[in-house]
């Protein structure tokens, strides 16, 4: 009975498409068909002004009469689309149902699988779906994460150097500074646009290429490119983040959201032992950047062993009498230094109720304000975590030893391959929240010394389904300190803690420098004389 009726629904629909056909075609033959002759005037080529008077008038009356029929047709031609959209709509559904009944008859099963206007924004959508944008993917090692690059109007951080070995540079390619500049416009157009102020009308701003801050890309090969984009918002502690999906096509609209950041406290752990002049150089960093500028965090510091406790105890004390800044923890562990143990008891000390975020840190570690904006902006508990890749200082004896005197920190704080380089294999400095960390088992307690316990920590995240936000970052910075190696370690160990220690002294060029030494001054001398 449903097939005769399917049949018939069928049959029905197709007549009326027919008649509508024939309509329109009857309708387009009347209206192009050439006026009788018997009711055509004679063309006035002469007879003075009235003459070309009759004549504009008659071409002004044939042109409103064809636009008339223009108009007629196309609404006429709109009605039947409409109409034809409708009923294929039923069909459709009519079919659905059929096909879930299991009562499809033979030879419509083409008409059930008939492409819409939809196929193409469908396909985009599955690749943004199977892209690593608003989730993460289960990842098999550290090799398979395709890391961010960071990027602002004037320069891009990247890892990916080129042949030009550049860790900060211009895109060279024109195709890639387009790109860029495109993500930009378009987030800029989307943010400014009717849309995006529908419920705050009385609160709508405009968006300009000035208040971009800074943005984060990379390309998977197979779906496409994403654009995460940070605004200015309206306030020093609200942004406005704009996420963009490029499927190898037009850029499409993943999430408009605006942050508010006022609330979000970083819990910055330190593990310690001994090092307390450098922890002094810490403090100090620690005093301009989070106490004068930004106070919404909290220092916990780890300390392994009794020596020289007291001198930690009395640089935090005098802290607190200068600055009045009380968001101080001092937990001392009597035990062989672990920085895994020593990070994992800080993270799990903290007792206030709310979730809080982590930004698991080095006494050797310099970071600005920036920095701590990054950290808010690129963890989110349950579904990102923040991996900043660091620029590691050189040995400033080493690339400054043609200066009298060796420039300040600060002035020491420059991204170039003839300064330092990116630290792309360390994995310690990292934000994320306190729950993630709890959630995904924290460190590998067993391991002692320093090293190691990151990568495990790193690959835990790789495995969930945690995004992991790998990019480098221009505003976190290792300073230099001398590195030893210990003679007990055995000759391989021994080797690769020496190539350890020479990556980090000076750039290849600056050694190659110091070995040809004797040969530079040699020709010297000799163009001299």
């Amino acid at each position: 009975m449903f097939k005769r009726w399917l049949m018939a629904l069928v049959a029905r629909i197709g007549f009326i498409v027919l008649g509508l056909c024939c309509c329109l075609s009857l309708l387009y033959i009347l209206a192009c068909k050439p006026t009788s002759q018997g009711n055509q005037q004679s063309l006035p080529w002469s007879g003075g002004a009235s003459s070309k008077e009759r004549y504009m008038a008659l071409l002004q009356e044939r042109e409103d009469s064809h636009r008339h029929y223009i108009n007629s047709l196309t609404k006429q031609i709109a009605q039947l689309k409409d109409a034809l959209q409708e009923r294929t709509q039923q069909l459709q559904e009519s079919l659905d149902t059929a096909k879930t009944k299991g009562i499809l008859p033979q030879g419509l099963e083409s008409l059930h699988k008939m492409p819409t206007q939809s196929d193409l924004k469908e396909f985009f959508h599955s690749q943004l779906n199977q892209a690593e944008v608003n989730t993460g993917a289960k990842l098999s090692s550290e090799y398979a994460l395709i890391p961010f690059d960071t990027f602002t109007l004037q320069s891009v951080y990247q890892l990916e150097t080129g042949l030009t070995r550049h860790p900060v540079e211009r895109p060279v390619r024109k195709d890639h500074r387009d790109e860029l500049i495109g993500a930009v416009e378009t987030a800029l157009h989307i943010l400014n646009g009717p849309q995006q102020h529908v419920h705050n009308i009385k609160g709508k701003r405009t968006y300009s290429p000035s208040d971009f801050i800074q943005g984060l890309t990379r390309t998977e090969r197979d779906r496409g490119s994403v654009y995460e984009l940070m605004f200015k918002g309206e306030g020093p502690q609200d942004f406005a983040q704009m996420v963009l999906f490029k499927p190898f096509g037009p850029v499409m609209k993943v999430k408009s959201e605006t942050l508010n950041t006022r609330n979000m406290i970083i819990n910055i752990i330190v593990p310690l032992s001994k090092r307390v002049d450098t922890f002094k150089q810490f403090i100090n960093n620690f005093r301009e950047v989070c106490i004068q500028h930004d106070s919404r965090v909290h220092l916990t510091v780890v300390y392994f062993g009794r020596d020289q406790i007291d001198q930690v105890k009395a640089v935090l004390d005098h802290t607190t009498r200068e600055t009045r800044f009380r968001s101080f923890t001092l937990i001392q562990l009597n035990e062989e230094f672990s920085r895994g143990r020593g990070l994992d008891v800080g993270a799990r000390a903290w007792r206030r109720s709310h979730n809080v975020l982590l930004f698991f840190c080095d006494v050797d570690i310099h970071f600005t304000a920036d920095f701590l904006t990054s950290c808010r902006l690129n963890a989110e508990p349950g579904k990102r975590v923040y991996y900043p890749v660091l620029f590691s200082l050189y040995n400033p004896s080493v690339i400054y030893r043609n200066l009298t005197l060796l420039p300040s920190l600060q002035q020491q704080l420059v991204i170039k391959k003839e300064s330092g380089f990116w630290r792309d294999f360390g994995f310690g400095m990292t934000c994320q929240y306190r729950s993630d960390f709890i959630n995904i088992g924290g460190f590998d307690r067993s391991i002692k010394g320093w090293g190691l316990e990151d990568v495990h920590l790193y690959r835990k995240y790789l495995h969930s389904k945690l995004m992991v936000i790998r990019a480098p970052s221009h505003s976190l910075f290792h300073v230099f300190h001398e590195k030893s190696c210990a003679d007990e370690l055995l000759p391989d160990k021994y080797k690769m803690c020496m190539q350890t220690k020479a990556m980090s002294e000076a750039s290849h060029g600056q050694l190659g420098e110091l070995l040809f030494k004797h040969e530079i001054q040699v020709h010297s001398q000799k163009q001299t004389s």
